[in-house]
Order: structure tokens, then sequence, then C-alpha cells
């Protein structure tokens, strides 16, 4: 009888160890999400090609394919057979308040990873890596930033490359004007009217807005890089329990190669707008998602 007890226990144990965690278990974002049935992901409406907004005003993008995958596998984490999905759109300057205030559950944009926002909020494994460049018109002759003395430039309020192209004016004495635009759609229009005679940002996104240009010819990215900027998914600090599953669903996506199709996709074949980014994975970045392709 004894072993008998002993045995229904054994199985009992295994049994519950088999099942997605219980509600009464469940913290944090998991919690919210098991609760409400719904997970709200924060997406920008002109980052192309990561996350932006097509013809139907849907977020489309890279990032919002990456956080698909992360959509699933909460769904399996959770045993749920649905889920609701809420869009919530975001900016640089909204981005981590919304999702520290609770708003958005994760931001699938076009973020870069830094020491100081993470005393803010935690990050996803490395999904993109690009830098700091100009966009300038062609007839604009500027080749550097060391030719914007004097003159006017728009930067995205609220990103790393305002910081950046804003010390090396002062460090470099260069006395340039300053614009600040919301988001990146309004820093090109700053540009393209004639306001400003370059935008700082980084460059596979300068790429992406020339691709959606009225002209597309009359522009171009020039410069050194002037900051190298990993981006990633971001999510609320301390975590640990949603992080895990965040970081289970890329873990599978790199180590089964499926980031590759994702990246093909919105990288060297055509968007559904129509235009085509021709932008090759680095091998900076086939290096990142091998490292990161850890076991489960």
């Amino acid at each position: 009888m004894i072993r008998k007890t002993h045995a229904a226990v054994a199985a009992l144990a295994l049994a519950l160890a088999a099942v997605p965690a219980l509600a009464q278990d469940l913290t944090g974002t998991l919690k919210k999400i098991k609760d409400s049935g719904t997970i709200t992901i924060g997406h920008r409406e002109t980052s192309i090609p990561f996350s932006y907004l097509d013809d139907k005003q849907q977020p489309i993008g890279y990032s919002m394919d990456l956080c698909a995958a992360v959509v699933e596998e909460v769904k399996k984490e959770l045993g749920l057979a649905t889920l609701n999905v809420k869009y919530n759109p975001v900016t640089p300057q909204t981005r981590i308040p919304l999702l520290a205030n609770g708003t958005v559950d994760i931001e699938c944009g076009s973020t870069t990873n830094t020491l100081t926002r993470q005393k803010q909020v935690a990050y996803a494994p490395v999904t993109f890596i690009t830098g700091t460049k100009l966009l300038v018109k062609k007839s604009s002759k500027i080749k550097s930033y060391k030719d914007l003395k004097g003159k006017t430039v728009v930067v995205t309020q609220g990103t790393t490359n305002e910081r950046i192209i804003k010390a090396l004016s002062d460090k470099d004495n260069l006395g340039i004007k300053f614009l600040n635009a919301k988001d990146h759609g309004e820093s090109f229009l700053t540009v393209e009217s004639g306001r400003a005679v370059a935008f700082s940002m980084d460059d596979i996104l300068l790429f992406g807005l020339i691709a959606k240009a009225k002209n597309p010819k009359d522009y171009e990215v020039v410069g050194d890089f002037l900051s190298y900027d990993p981006y990633g998914i971001m999510f609320r600090k301390n975590d640990d329990d949603f992080g895990v599953v965040v970081r289970r669903a890329l873990g599978k996506l790199f180590a089964s190669g499926d980031i590759n199709k994702i990246y093909n996709k919105w990288f060297l074949e055509k968007l559904p707008s129509g235009e085509t980014m021709g932008v090759p994975m680095s091998p900076l970045l086939k290096a990142a998602i091998t490292l990161q392709a850890l076991p489960e």
C-alpha cells in the first residue's frame, strides 16, 4: 500500500512538472497576461523595416515578427489555446515609461541596448547591430559630421543618436543648431523640407526612410559610424520568469536558423510597400546570433 502511495505521489509530481505554470504560481508580466488574456505589444510607427505601419495602419516589420514568436512562446508557457494581442504605439520618449507603468508588456521596435537604459528596463538578446550616420540631400555636399559646423541638424528626441551628435558638436566646437522631432518620419520631413541639412540616426533606419521617400535618389547616408548600436526587444526589469520565455523564443529562432528567413524577408526581399532594403546580414550580427543561440 505504501509503495502504491509513493508511486502515485511521484506520478502526480511528474504530471504537475509537465503542466505550464499555474496561475497562482505566476508573477509579473506572465500573471498580468494570464489574468487579462491579453499581451500588449509596444510598436513604432515609422521605424522601417523593424516596426512601422503598413498601408492599412497595421504594425509590421522585422521586430514585429520576432515578437510574434514571443507571443507563441507565451501561449505555450501559459497553456493557452488563444491569446489576444493588443498593439500600442510608442515613441523614443514614451517607450520606457509605457513599459514601466504596465501599459505595454514588451517593446518591439528599434531600441538600442545601453547600460543606462538597463537601469530601467531589461533586454532580450541582440537582434540587430547598426550605428549612427547622417542622412543628407546629395546636393548638400555634406560627407562628414565635421561639415555640419554652424548648420541645422534634426534629431529624434529621446534617442542615443541625439546624445552622440550633440556631444560631438560640443567636443569639436561645431556650433550645430538642433531641431527635435517626435519620430523618425518627422525628422525625415524636416530634411526634405530644407529646415535641416542632416538627420542623425542609425544607418539602417535612414536607408529605410530613403527607400520610402518620394524621390529616393535625392538622398544619401554619409560619414563614418559615430556609434555602434545593438538593438534588443525590451521588457520590464526584474521580471525573470517572463524574461526566460522571451529569451527562449528568440533562442529557438537563432538555433533553428529561422531567424535567417525572417531577416531575409525584411532586409533582402521586397517590402509590402514594394521597396527593397538590400542589406545582407552583417558578419557581426551573424556572430551575435550564433553566440546567443543558447540551449534550453
